[in-house]
């Protein structure tokens, strides 16, 4: 019998809140959280907005000379790990270490340590790179530390899955526990790519959106006028514990983590297939993995990137999953206020699923002004909504063709 896996506990840092209750506050007022890069001159850039975390202090949660020893995707992960712990009610030294574990992961990992390290190398040698260059940049460094910082010996590993990463994470870690591997496990994901070669970068690729003059509007999912994402940054962290564990010490318990699906492409480096099959398989496995019918899903968190592209492809996926039944579920995107957290994206994204759970409410997809034929379902635009949420399915879409699906409900 599969054991049965709860979340207990969650962290956030995000462009709209840096912890979970400020993030949910503000996904419910509509808040969006993208403005002007102040990271570094953008005077030649195309693109000049970003959705950046403001107001980090990383003092909070690291000594100055750990901090400086970290690249912020590492400190960002520390902090959303803290405080899920510290939500969670979790005391480690009283717990078997080999039975909980860690897996955070990351889409591209110390992009801004890379760039400044490679500069460094440039303008004054090899000798003048830092001895802790390499630690600093690795992308599996994230969940490392959150390791070492609570002692736990258990599984530990980092998902490389693009935008679909936390969200591997996340489901990866809910079938260690189920399989009785570990009894708890911390699971999520973080980014801070906001600099100069990851904006150059996606720029030359067409991937953002160039509406530098309305940055709080320019994240528009399923709209016609979306031109591309805000890149975004920030982590999200859950508690994932198995039941009874959870029950034993009296924990309270947020949501059951039930299904989950992964699917590849097997099509493109970067464009989604565009009959949507490869985001539907991904649905589909994670709610026969949740045992329940088609109709049980009452709200589907998009991965809804404002790209011109996957907005099209996800509606299309969501149809030929749901078929008749689509046009009546309720579907937003976070990322049209958080802008997109890349590796991150889907573990905040779990959270506001979870706080749907929790508070019988949907947050509005934002900026949605006139409609494209081509995106034409349910993606509660603009105004928030008071609905009962039993079941919700969180979708992320990674390139390389990477798809992962979570189904989580209401704990009963």
């Amino acid at each position: 019998m599969k054991r049965r896996v709860v979340v207990t506990g969650m962290g956030a840092v995000t462009p709209i809140g840096l912890d979970v209750d400020s993030y949910w506050a503000s996904l419910k007022k509509g808040i969006s959280g993208v403005g002007y890069i102040t990271k570094f001159d953008t005077s030649e850039y195309d693109v000049k907005i970003a959705a950046e975390v403001k107001e980090f202090d990383s003092e909070k949660y690291l000594e100055k000379k750990e901090a400086r020893r970290m690249d912020y995707f590492c400190q960002y992960a520390v902090a959303a790990a803290q405080d899920a712990v510290q939500d969670s009610g979790l005391n480690f030294k009283n717990m078997d270490a080999n039975r909980s574990g860690v897996i955070i992961g990351s889409g591209v990992g110390g992009m801004v340590t890379v760039q400044n390290e490679f500069m460094k190398l440039l303008e004054k040698g090899p000798k003048r790179i830092s001895p802790f260059f390499v630690p600093t940049m690795i992308l599996n460094m994230a969940s490392g530390h959150v390791s070492i910082r609570h002692g736990l010996k258990g599984p530990n590993s980092a998902v490389v899955t693009a935008c679909a990463t936390s969200t591997n994470s996340i489901g990866d870690a809910f079938k260690i526990v189920q399989r009785n591997d570990a009894d708890i496990m911390i699971a999520g994901g973080t980014e801070a790519a906001i600099c100069e070669l990851s904006i150059a970068g996606f720029t030359s690729m067409k991937a953002l959106s160039t509406r530098n003059d309305d940055p709080l509007t320019a994240s528009r999912p399923f709209e016609i006028d979306r031109d591309g994402f805000i890149m975004g940054e920030g982590a999200g962290v859950l508690i994932l514990e198995e039941l009874n564990h959870a029950l034993k010490r009296g924990a309270k318990i947020y949501a059951e983590i039930v299904g989950y699906g992964m699917s590849a492409d097997a099509f493109h480096i970067t464009a989604p297939a565009q009959d949507g099959n490869g985001a539907a398989k991904a649905m589909e496995n994670a709610i026969s993995d949740a045992g329940i019918s088609y109709d049980k899903i009452d709200y589907i968190n998009a991965h809804g990137t404002s790209t011109p592209l996957n907005d099209k492809v996800e509606t299309a996926a969501i149809k030929t999953v749901f078929k008749e039944q689509a046009c009546q579920i309720p579907i937003s995107s976070t990322k049209s206020m958080t802008g997109h957290l890349l590796g991150a994206a889907g573990a905040i994204e779990a959270i506001a699923v979870i706080k749907s759970i929790n508070e019988s409410y949907i947050h509005p997809t934002i900026n949605y002004r006139t409609p494209d034929p081509e995106c034409d379902l349910d993606y509660v635009p603009n105004n928030g909504r008071e609905m009962q949420v039993d079941y919700a399915i969180s979708n992320s879409f990674g390139f390389g063709g990477h798809n992962a699906s979570l189904v989580f409900t209401k704990f009963e």
